[in-house]
Parts: C-alpha cells; structure tokens; sequence
C-alpha cells in the first residue's frame, strides 16, 4: 500500500489551535520521522480540519509531493432548521462534489486514497463503483479504499471494481476485539488488504476509563511496559496492533509530536506470544479455552 508505516490522523486538528506556520511546522516534523501518510475526512470539524490543512500546505507547496493524503466521503450531517437528520450515501452527485469539495479545501489537484466512510444501506454498487472509477479516470483520485466496512460489504464492492481496494479503515484496540473476533482481519490477510487501524488507544479510554475491565487491561499493559522496556502504555498497546498478521497502518490521533515520536518508537519494540494473549486475556476477563 503507497503509505507511510504509521499515518497521522488530522480529526482533531481543529482542537489543537495551530496557525497555518505551526500546523506547516507539525508536518514537517512528522515528516522527518517518516510519517509521510495524513488522514482526513470531511466531517473532521465539519470540514473545518481539511481547510486548516489546505491553508499550511499553501506556506509552502512543495511539501505536498511528500505527502500521502487520505480523506473520505459519505457522511452528511443533518440539519435541524431543515428538519434533516444525518445519513450515509454513496450516489453518484454527492460522491463527485464531496471529492472536489476535498480538493479545494485541501489544495490539491490529486486525493491519493479516497474512502468510503461509512456503509451505506442504500449503496447499489454498480453506481457507486462507476462514479469512483470516474474520478479515478479523471485524475482526481489515485487509490481506492473504504472504511467501517463489513466483509461482505467490501466483497460486494470490490466486484464492480476493476481496481483493488486497497484499504479497510477499521477500529483496532486491545478493548475493542471486534475486529478479531468478526473475521475482519482474516478476510483482509486473505486477500492481502492492509487495513488501517483508527483510535488504537481506544479515545483516550485506554488510560481514562474506570471500568473494571479496562483498569485491569492498564494492569496488564504496565507489567509488559516493564518487561520489554517500553517507555509508556502507548507503546505497549501500538506493539499488541502491530504484531496482528494482517499488518494494521496504526492512525495517530496527537497534535503532541512527543507522543508522535513515542509512537514511531513502538515499532522497535516486539511482543511475544504470551505477551499479546496476556493483553488478550485482560480484556477479555478470561484466558483462551
């Protein structure tokens, strides 16, 4: 897949407060640790987070040919003074101007990987495929990809495709199992599909939460910080994503270029079995059968 081994999550860039020079600065920065892949969506402070993206590139636009950019399409909010509610889609006009509303807010003339955000129940692939390989055709994008997607929603896709998706952007943690449990990851090995890991640490529940099976995961995490050296949880809990055999892309979701640095690190840093079912097992409250 055309990224970097860890990808840099844009969705709370405008939390962070950066001017266009030190978002510039905060790209570069991750440049030099070899993050070159940045992920994006529309929905990311309601566009707000691509413009603030845009607006760095701009300072300086050479630094776009380094870049790997992702972003996605397919979820529109609602609006309460219209009476309309959020929903999915996947048709053919909200496709093509989410793609070239992308590109204006980025500052590009290319989006490298294009995602589907989220299923949509009313997808009719046929329309769906067809508008996609139309941008693709056009120059407007480069790879395609999906995100959330159950297998057979993936397989159903991929057969009006007659280019590979490349992706299957999904959550991956040591408290969320879904995604070893449900055959996700499976399917993706099968067919050589790296997918990209979201919200590895959980949305901060990793360190924040006081259910008594996360504290027992945090429990874990510290004894096998210890006995492979690592500096903090994260590492650790980066290391348990990284040994899974489908090969997630773990997305970093830090404004904080120290915890950056920190991630990048983790991939030093080697889990042996026990290690990965012990952080398994608190999970779950139970060892295997």
């Amino acid at each position: 897949m055309p990224t970097s081994s860890m990808i840099q999550g844009y969705w709370r860039l405008a939390q962070w407060k950066l001017s266009p020079t030190q978002c510039l600065d905060f790209v570069k920065q991750h440049l030099d640790l070899g993050i070159s892949t940045v992920d994006h969506a529309p929905v990311y402070g309601q566009s707000s987070c691509e413009r603030l993206f845009g607006q760095a590139l701009a300072l300086e636009p050479s630094v776009r040919q380094q870049l790997q950019i992702i972003t996605k399409c397919g979820i529109q909010g609602g609006n309460t003074d219209q009476g309309t509610v959020a929903h999915y889609f996947s048709q053919l006009p909200q496709i093509i101007q989410s793609a070239e509303d992308s590109l204006t807010r980025l500052g590009i003339e290319q989006i490298d990987i294009f995602l589907l955000h989220r299923p949509d129940l009313l997808m009719d692939a046929d329309e769906t495929a067809h508008v996609l390989e139309s941008l693709q055709k056009s120059g407007k994008i480069k790879h395609i990809g999906v995100s959330n997607f159950s297998n057979s929603q993936f397989s159903l896709l991929q057969s009006r495709l007659s280019a590979p998706l490349i992706t299957n952007q999904i959550e991956i943690n040591p408290i969320n199992l879904q995604a070893t449990e449900d055959g996700s990851l499976d399917f993706l090995q099968q067919h050589n599909v790296r997918p990209m890991a979201w919200s590895c640490l959980a949305g901060g529940d990793i360190f924040n939460s006081q259910q008594p099976s996360v504290i027992r995961l945090r429990e874990t995490l510290s004894q096998v910080q210890q006995e492979i050296g690592a500096d903090n949880i994260e590492q650790v809990v980066y290391a348990w994503v990284l040994k899974l055999p489908a090969k997630p892309i773990p997305i970093l979701g830090s404004g904080d270029i120290a915890r950056v640095k920190s991630a990048v690190a983790a991939q030093q840093l080697s889990l042996t079995t026990e290690q990965w079912y012990r952080i398994w097992g608190a999970s779950k409250g139970h060892g295997v059968a």
